[in-house]
């Protein structure tokens, strides 16, 4: 439940205004799980798929675009008896068309059916908004084939009377989204455990193409190959006798001495940004040895950091081939 002071309450907390005003019968649902729901509202523009990733890293049922007629229905899905859903998130906004305007007759139902519910109302001021259209070169919804400006304005009309309705107003103008990721999860999530972020080192050959979905990746290409000794060639980069044959001319640990500080000073940030996961790409020629062995010495560096949740992947090193 939000409780900074640092973004502005039109209203009571839901929790409050849901022990003034109980609903006279709440209908039966069986053994319901849910605990919460969020309602994302506001701007178009104005970061509400940031602020649905939020929610939805911290382990959320999310949704996007929902016209807010469907709500209700939702709703009703995750409160009958079998529904494993505890928290939820919906997006609606002008995209839902004409049904918008309906939204604020849903927010009442829910008051009635006695699901707590919390409003999340995000707004940025006209020259923010048309500055991210203009980057984005999208068109406003309420306005396809005139000015953004002409739609931002019909979009505060619209907006107004739920702005008043929200539990929470965050005006992002001047906001990264690292800065709305951190608080939002401030005001919804305070006895949330902090996440951990998810880092996987990956050990890949380029002759097998490049991995796709890498956040960083590292040429290993430089440190001596162990494909060219007989002895070693059968092995991976798991065996010492490996490791020891790349190091031989002390290049891997000159290495070492100046990635890890790198991913000392990356990773935290990483996580003060929000970052739900990062992959970590390492690459030889082949995916057998050297990467291997990079990978590894990585991962057991970082397995034991309380703010990380460390993997290791290998995915060429089954594979064999001559190296070119």
């Amino acid at each position: 439940m939000p409780t900074r002071s640092s973004a502005r309450r039109l209203k009571l907390p839901r929790r409050e205004r849901q022990e003034e005003k109980q609903p006279a019968e709440r209908p039966i649902f069986g053994q319901s799980h849910l605990e919460d729901l969020v309602v994302i509202t506001g701007f178009s523009g104005a970061g509400k798929s940031t602020a649905m990733n939020v929610f939805e890293d911290a382990g959320y049922f999310c949704v996007d675009n929902l016209p807010p007629e469907m709500i209700r229905s939702l709703v009703e899905l995750f409160v009958h008896e079998g529904s494993k859903v505890e928290r939820a998130a919906v997006v609606s906004d002008v995209r839902g068309g004409e049904y918008f305007e309906a939204l604020r007759a849903v927010l009442d139902d829910l008051d009635a059916l006695g699901v707590t519910h919390h409003v999340l109302f995000l707004e940025a001021d006209q020259d923010a908004l048309v500055t991210r259209y203009k980057e984005t070169r999208r068109r406003h919804p309420l306005a396809p084939e005139s000015s953004v400006t002409g739609g931002i304005d019909l979009e505060r009309a619209m907006l107004a009377p739920l702005r008043e309705r929200a539990d929470l107003v965050i005006d992002t103008t001047g906001l990264k989204a690292h800065m709305l990721r951190r608080k939002i999860a401030d005001e919804f999530l305070p006895r949330t455990v902090p996440q951990r972020l998810s880092v996987t080192f990956e050990s890949f050959g380029f002759k097998h193409g490049p991995p796709r979905d890498a956040d960083l990746t590292f040429d290993v290409r430089f440190l001596p190959n162990p494909h060219y000794e007989p002895d070693l060639r059968p092995l991976t980069g798991h065996d010492a006798r490996v490791v020891a044959y790349m190091d031989r001319e002390g290049g891997l640990a000159a290495f070492y001495e100046h990635l890890e500080p790198l991913l000392d000073f990356l990773l935290p940030n990483y996580v003060a940004e929000g970052k739900a996961h990062l992959m970590v790409a390492v690459g030889c020629t082949g995916g057998r040895h050297r990467s291997v062995a990079v990978a590894e010495h990585l991962a057991e560096r970082y397995r034991n950091r309380h703010d990380l949740f460390i993997e290791v992947q290998h995915r060429d090193v089954e594979k064999a081939g001559s190296v070119v």
